[in-house]
């Protein structure tokens, strides 16, 4: 067994103990914010830190292949595409996401460095599929009109723009210098706890879609391994702070009408 699919095995399982890992450990950054975690560092400095890995290497990986000359017997456009709705969403969660953020909170470097650490293993999990491991011919230009590339990007989308908007939502929640908390209530969060995984969940389940890869679906699962614990955790949170006016909202965790 290659060096590739040890390390995608090794993250799969690793995703399975995380994921039960989280329903007893909560990471403790933004609304779950503790003083257990250790030293913090800025909220905004952290983001870029933890996300900016991910933009930054599996752009190294394409920059490299383009200048390599290979020939995967696959389509260079679509393995660019493909590339490029990756870098899109990291080029936003790690230099535009970061500048929008409100407030002064801080975020415990052991769970930045944990980040930075998954967001790396993953860039090369997926530049390793796009531009080595996935079989000659799979990606030809007729990939662009098959029926799980089209399905894949009309869901990646809808995602980032479910999280998008959401974001927007919770960063309007306050007034300039108000500290309160406040339930969020537009866009998804009519139906669950967390709109914004959620639309992180349903981008990322369109990638594997779109990509039709293990790297794309392992990477689904460990986002929802480590968002959907945190989105129960979430869910408690506000039960604790506003009791029955939460609870009687009747939301899901994470998704929709299930969970």
């Amino acid at each position: 067994m290659s060096t590739y699919y040890i390390i995608m095995a090794c993250m799969a399982v690793m995703a399975v103990i995380v994921f039960i890992a989280l329903f007893y450990f909560k990471a403790g950054y933004g609304y779950l914010s503790s003083s257990n975690w250790g030293p913090k560092i800025s909220n905004k400095a952290a983001w870029v830190l933890m996300e900016a890995p991910a933009f930054i290497f599996l752009l190294y990986y394409t920059i490299r292949f383009a200048l390599s000359g290979t020939d995967t017997g696959n389509s260079n456009l679509v393995l660019y595409i493909m590339a490029g709705f990756y870098l899109v969403h990291y080029f936003q969660r790690s230099f535009i996401f970061p500048l929008m953020m409100r407030g002064k909170s801080r975020m415990p470097i052991a769970i930045m460095l944990m980040g930075l650490t998954f967001n790396t293993l993953n860039a090369y999990m997926i530049g390793g599929w796009l531009y080595g491991e996935a079989p000659a011919g799979m990606y030809g230009t007729k990939w662009l009109l098959s029926p799980q590339f089209i399905a894949g990007t009309i869901i990646f989308f809808t995602g980032m723009a479910i999280n998008l908007h959401s974001d927007h939502v919770i960063r309007n929640l306050r007034k300039p210098g108000d500290t309160k908390h406040y339930i969020p209530r537009k866009g998804f969060y009519k139906y669950v706890t967390s709109a914004n995984y959620f639309g992180e969940f349903t981008e990322w389940i369109g990638y594997a879609i779109l990509t039709w890869s293990p790297a794309g679906l392992l990477f689904a699962v460990w986002t929802f391994a480590n968002l959907g614990p945190r989105a129960k955790s979430l869910t408690e949170k506000y039960e604790k702070e506003f009791g029955e006016e939460y609870r009687s909202l009747n939301k899901k965790h994470i998704i929709p009408f299930i969970w």
